[in-house]
């Protein structure tokens, strides 16, 4: 593994989508410490983090020296009565002007935060996979790849339903270390079981013992990143090294995104969060070496 393709992603530094979630970072300050801290590119954060403008978008990350990876897109693929795809569309303006050649989506329960979703019949699950093929589609006619994050509070989250997505759309998986522990799955086992769908990773470090309770319902997700379940690289549960190199025999050559969600009460008075990207960048260069 090249250090070259290791990449930050804002909510790293509790930049995310979700209202409440926390207090926000300016966009100079994440931006110039990636950089400080040699990361190569960046995912583009959510909404209003980066200029909506697809061409302003791009300006801002090159005035930082980073490129861009592409990003984090929850969209509604479950509803019939909804058509995803023109908001994917205007996602992929920015991706395009900016170069950016992953849309990582996560299929959205259609409530705010990762606290609660619905369950989904049948039809549901048609109606999803279908959109997630759709999706991939289009997006591949405008040279960037599409690919599922498995994530904790959307529709896609345990390992029976990362199965189902597998077995039913041709989409490719986001690697998320994290989020497929917390759901149940085994990232290094399903990294061996199907390397060939993998096409992004996103590198998390979990404590296990919180994360149970996460599955268990004796705590909420949002409630667990703030209590810290989420460690740097290196410095929990994972296999991070077994999970790379698992990848890295079997070919892959995309992006290691550093992307542990991090929760901040205030502006920081010390390091603050760079201090755990920092360690877990160290982790990964100590791997390639």
């Amino acid at each position: 593994m090249s250090t070259d393709r290791i990449a930050g992603a804002p909510i790293s530094w509790g930049v995310c989508e979700v209202p409440g979630w926390g207090h926000q970072l300016a966009p100079e300050l994440v931006l110039a410490q990636m950089r400080e801290l040699g990361l190569a590119a960046t995912e583009f954060g959510p909404e209003g983090f980066l200029p909506v403008e697809p061409r302003g978008r791009a300006d801002v990350l090159a005035a930082h020296g980073l490129s861009a990876v592409g990003g984090f897109v929850p969209a509604l693929l479950h509803d019939a009565g909804h058509d995803p795809l023109p908001a994917v569309d205007r996602e992929l303006d920015a991706f395009v002007a900016a170069g950016a050649g992953t849309l990582v989506l996560a299929a959205a329960s259609g409530t705010d935060g990762y606290d609660a979703r619905p369950e989904l019949d049948d039809a549901a699950w048609r109606t999803l996979l279908g959109n997630l093929d759709r999706i991939a589609a289009r997006a591949r006619g405008r040279g960037v790849d599409a690919v599922l994050h498995p994530h904790v509070g959307t529709m896609v989250e345990t390992g029976a339903e990362v199965e189902r997505v597998l077995a039913g759309s041709t989409v490719p998986l986001c690697l998320d270390t994290g989020h497929l522990l917390i759901g149940g799955s085994d990232p290094l086992d399903l990294a061996k079981a199907v390397p060939e769908r993998i096409a992004h990773t996103h590198l998390k470090d979990v404590d296990a013992t919180v994360a149970a309770r996460v599955r268990a319902g004796d705590t909420t997700y949002t409630d667990a990143v703030r209590g810290g379940m989420y460690r740097p690289l290196g410095q929990g549960d994972v296999d991070i090294a077994g999970i790379v190199g698992v990848l890295e025999a079997h070919g892959y050559r995309g992006w290691y995104v550093l992307e542990q969600d991090t929760i901040l009460t205030a502006e920081p008075t010390g390091e603050g969060p760079v201090a755990d990207v920092g360690a877990s960048v160290e982790f990964l260069r100590g791997i390639e070496r």
